[in-house]
């Protein structure tokens, strides 16, 4: 379902791709024999996800659709950027100002700003809303302490039994704070596998469930998934994913160490955010790594355009594009033309923007930067769905690929502990 068009970087090439890592990279994501086996859950979710909690996932999905007008979402990294991701992408980035039967959506807990959270309760006033809180631990301390706020504003208004039905807890299936929390207040609960790291998670009760209550259809996206997935089985080291791992840590090698994720819809923002977690986090850590950045175009072309163009040589880029479009808007005529573009009337924005991305590729390759299209049939579930899939995958051959565990991120508690010493947590 997703292609690869690598015809953008044949000219930066004068070897072959390491076939040969990456056929040993792919052998230990499948079989599991490399180094963070025991989160790698995620390669066969497609196939053999709980079924009865999929099913809880949408009643609940159904349950806050019917007696909420918001739902805010408690969670950092993983178990939010995903769901935000899809959200966005299949919906709108302007999703809450949209006319719509399903609520408006709030993430919160991704950070620890005062402004951010009292414009959240602000913009949803006396509305009825419900909590999605996500956290394996219950401790973390971003998400905690939005916990608390917003668990405290439903227990006022609905008073703590009411609350308790307007709360859903994605944690830990056995142990932690937030778990033994919702044991005991009788919180509808969906887990989080011990086997699929948080980055790696959207495709779990973690995405689904903030994903299904605005209305996008989680047994499409899923199919998606199972398509690639079987594309990526089936075709091994000839399969989109892997030519994709196989390209970037060529030219990773070759001292383009920065790759610049671009799309030429504004509705991709997170899902290039959430691609920035997936692949900072699983590969830059013992001293290497690709280094992650975005742009959206066209309009970046206007700011980062000319660093891409002209700036240090450590550049590789890769571009998403959508082969057909939704809407349909042509550009008018104008009698005086005169911004002189009626040579332009009757054309489709889609065709420009085409155009747009044709031009930018053959500029950027004349500069020196190799461009890989990433080629989806079009912004559905399904595609979304196959996309996430194809990124994961890899991204996992990719870190075997360099030789580190694409699962860990030891990096993470450094500034945690600093923080708990400064802030006075007992025991730091």
């Amino acid at each position: 379902m997703i292609r690869v068009d690598l015809s953008g970087t044949k000219k930066f090439v004068s070897g072959k791709f390491d076939k040969q890592a990456a056929k040993a990279a792919l052998d230990m994501l499948v079989n599991g024999t490399g180094e963070g086996n025991d989160f790698i859950g995620w390669v066969n979710l497609p196939v053999n996800y709980d079924k009865e909690e999929f099913v809880r996932i949408q009643k609940a999905a159904e349950k806050i659709k019917a007696n909420s007008k918001a739902l805010v979402v408690v969670g950092i990294g993983g178990s939010y950027l995903g769901a935000r991701a899809v959200v966005e992408l299949l919906k709108s980035p302007n999703y809450n100002a949209l006319s719509k039967n399903t609520p408006d959506i709030y993430f919160a807990g991704n950070g620890i700003s005062a402004d951010a959270v009292l414009q959240i309760i602000q913009m949803i006033g006396d509305r009825d809303f419900s909590v999605n809180v996500i956290s394996k631990s219950g401790t973390t301390t971003e998400p905690a302490i939005a916990f608390r706020i917003f668990k405290e504003l439903l227990e006022k208004k609905y008073g703590k039994e009411g609350a308790k039905e307007r709360i859903f807890a994605t944690t830990d299936k056995a142990r932690g704070a937030l778990k033994t929390l919702a044991t005991q207040e009788g919180y509808e609960t969906f887990v989080v596998p011990d086997d699929v790291g948080g980055r790696y998670s959207v495709l779990t009760a973690v995405g689904l469930l903030p994903i299904a209550c605005c209305g996008i259809d989680i047994e499409k996206l899923m199919r998606g998934a199972q398509a690639e997935r079987e594309c990526c089985m089936s075709q091994g080291v000839d399969s989109a994913a892997v030519q994709y791992a196989m390209s970037r840590q060529y030219f990773a090698a070759d001292g383009k160490t920065v790759e610049i994720l671009a799309a030429y819809e504004p509705a991709f923002r997170f899902m290039a955010e959430w691609w920035k977690q997936l692949y900072g986090e699983s590969e830059g850590k013992d001293g290497i790594g690709i280094f992650p950045a975005s742009v959206d175009l066209t309009p970046d072309l206007h700011s980062m355009g000319q660093y891409i163009q002209d700036g240090r040589r450590m550049l590789q880029e890769t571009v998403v594009f959508f082969d057909e479009t939704e809407a349909s808007l042509q550009v008018p005529s104008d009698e005086a033309n005169l911004d002189g573009l009626n040579y332009l009337a009757g054309r489709e924005l889609s065709y420009i923007n085409q155009k747009a991305m044709e031009a930018t590729k053959a500029a950027h390759i004349d500069g020196g930067v190799p461009v890989t299209e990433i080629r989806m049939p079009k912004n559905c579930a399904e595609a979304v769905g196959a996309l996430i899939y194809f990124f994961e995958f890899a991204c996992g051959v990719s870190g075997y690929m360099s030789g580190v565990n694409p699962f860990n991120q030891p990096g993470v508690e450094a500034y945690k502990k600093n923080m708990f010493r400064l802030l006075g947590k007992p025991g730091y």
